[in-house]
């Protein structure tokens, strides 16, 4: 099987993708960054009365259309505490914002342009404008009024309405279930003390913290040994949570050791395609076991994550309803690039600003097993299958790190 375009790749993964449908109702607190499964409804009318927007005195227009007016004050209206009475002609409330305008009244003098008298009485240093300062009854929203609408990510404002429109809880989709499986005899958990040969399992984590950056929700099959049985076991388990999507952790090449392509074709896979023209990355696996998407990860660790974010992000966003996350820059090169061969390379590289343009420099060890490296670098430099030399200060496209 030929290499394939990431391009192609990634279309192909995407294709078979099917947005999750099924719905669960979650408290208000806990709706944060989920995505709704229908559309919400005000449940009551904000504001439910005619509200004073200032602090001041209520009153009626045409009781104050000259400066210099007197006005007897009958009462005080404050947020929660309305004034119970009628505004008759000469009369004003004071009143506070937020506090329902008090019936009789139509427009609201604010308190720096009166001036307060002895006995209960203020004069006007303002003509006032009828409707002034007033928040009308349904102004934001009304009862039975679409506001929030389906497909839309929650987020800090929408929270906010729909606490106002009085709803406890929300209808969203559910996450995306990814189950992640790394295979190696040589795996151990962080915290072990390895023997020789041995290396900690690092993948895992990074992987998962992806996919919950994305809205995914993570099942860890642990570290499973180089054993078909074992492999097996834990595919079993990620048939049996009904997940959506499967990532296999190394194994998926087609060596003596490598036995998770082979185990996974043994029960029941049907294998897409498998090996990216690109670098870090080429031994990417793609098929599907039943409805469950299969994505087998290189074992690198920067392989793996490389892959995550050019496959397996936008995957699980796709499930979740959510647009691709755009990471795509344009940048110059801080520095002379050599051409490509007939991998699209990613180069792990530092961004500075300069000149109103952003600035790639790439590390001069690119090895697919240095964390370090990514974990200092702030952006992948693109450079396409064949792409020639590139002099400093030409442009290079990139992919950010931490958008």
């Amino acid at each position: 099987m030929s290499l394939l375009p990431v391009a192609e790749a990634k279309a192909r993964l995407l294709s078979h993708a099917m947005p999750v449908q099924e719905s669960e109702t979650v408290p208000l607190a806990e709706a944060n960054g989920r995505v709704l499964a229908q559309a919400v409804t005000a449940r009551l009318t904000q504001p439910p009365f005619n509200a004073s927007a200032m602090d001041g005195y209520a009153l009626r227009a045409d009781d104050a259309l000259k400066v210099g007016t007197e006005l007897d004050v009958v009462g005080v209206a404050a947020a929660g505490h309305p004034f119970k009475g009628h505004i008759r002609e000469g009369e004003t409330v004071r009143i506070f914002t937020g506090a329902p305008v008090p019936d009789g009244a139509d427009t609201i003098l604010i308190q720096e342009d009166a001036e307060a008298l002895e006995d209960a009485r203020i004069r006007t240093r303002f003509a006032v404008t009828r409707g002034r300062h007033i928040r009308p009854r349904g102004q934001d929203f009304a009862e039975g009024e679409v506001v929030l609408n389906r497909g839309t990510r929650l987020d800090y404002s929408h929270l906010t309405v729909a606490a106002a429109m009085n709803h406890p809880s929300l209808p969203v989709l559910r996450r995306a279930k990814v189950a992640i499986l790394a295979t190696g005899d040589e795996l151990l958990a962080p915290g072990s003390t390895p023997l020789a040969g041995q290396i900690i399992a690092s993948n895992t984590f990074g992987v998962a913290a992806l996919v919950r950056d994305n809205g995914g929700e993570v099942l860890d099959l642990g570290i499973v040994p180089d054993r078909s049985d074992a492999i097996t076991a834990a595919v079993e388990m990620a048939r049996a949570a009904d997940v959506d999507v499967l990532v296999a952790l190394g194994g998926a090449s087609v060596g003596d050791h490598d036995l998770v392509q082979s185990t996974l074709k043994g029960v029941g896979m049907e294998l897409d395609f498998w090996r990216i023209a690109m670098r870090p990355g080429k031994p990417l696996m793609v098929g599907s076991l039943g409805k469950m998407q299969v994505l087998g990860l290189p074992g690198n660790p920067v392989a793996s994550l490389v892959c995550s974010l050019l496959f397996l992000e936008p995957l699980v966003r796709t499930l979740s309803h959510l647009p691709e996350r755009q990471r795509e820059a344009d940048a110059i090169a801080a520095h002379d690039l050599a051409a490509n061969g007939q991998r699209q390379d990613y180069l792990r590289a530092k961004l500075t600003a300069g000149d109103g343009r952003l600035h790639a420099e790439a590390f001069a060890k690119q090895d697919s097993s240095m964390m370090k490296v990514l974990a200092n670098s702030d952006a992948l430099i693109v450079r396409p299958p064949h792409a020639p030399a590139l002099k400093a200060g030409a442009p290079c496209p990139v992919l950010l790190l931490r958008p």
